[in-house]
C-alpha cells in the first residue's frame, strides 16, 4: 500500500470514529495551497472542527502525534484562516487524531489543540 492510500485508510478510520462520537463530516482533504491541506473538516454542535490525522503502522518510531510539527501546525492554521474567511465561521477548534494500526488499532484524539 502506498503512502497516499495508507493515509486515506487512516482518515477513513478517523471519520468513522468522529461520526460515532457525534461529529458530522463536512469535507475531506481540502487543499488551500501547495503546503496546506486540512484532512477533515467536521461539525460538532455549533463548532467547526479542523482535524489533522496521522497514521502509523506501529509506534516503533514514536507516536503518530509526534509527526505533527510546529511547521505543519502553522500551515494548517493558514488554511483554517482562509476557510474562516470564506465561510464566515465564528466558533472553531483544531483537533488531532493519531492512529496506530499494530499490534491493534489505537486511536488517540486530542481536542482543541494549540502549539
Amino acid at each position: 500500500m502506498n503512502n497516499r492510500k495508507f493515509g486515506s485508510a487512516g482518515e477513513e478510520l478517523a471519520c468513522r470514529y468522529l461520526e460515532k462520537n457525534g461529529y458530522k463530516i463536512l469535507e475531506r482533504n481540502r487543499h488551500f495551497s501547495r503546503y496546506c491541506e486540512i484532512d477533515i473538516i467536521a461539525k460538532l454542535k455549533e463548532k467547526v472542527v479542523f482535524v489533522e490525522v496521522k497514521t502509523r503502522h506501529t509506534e516503533k518510531f514514536g507516536s503518530p502525534l509526534e509527526a505533527i510539527t510546529k511547521t505543519k501546525y502553522e500551515h494548517i492554521k493558514t488554511g483554517i484562516q482562509m476557510y474562516l474567511l470564506e465561510n464566515k465561521v465564528k466558533k472553531y477548534q483544531i483537533d488531532v487524531i493519531g492512529i496506530t494500526l499494530k499490534p491493534e488499532i489505537k486511536i488517540q484524539h486530542i481536542k482543541n489543540v494549540y502549539m
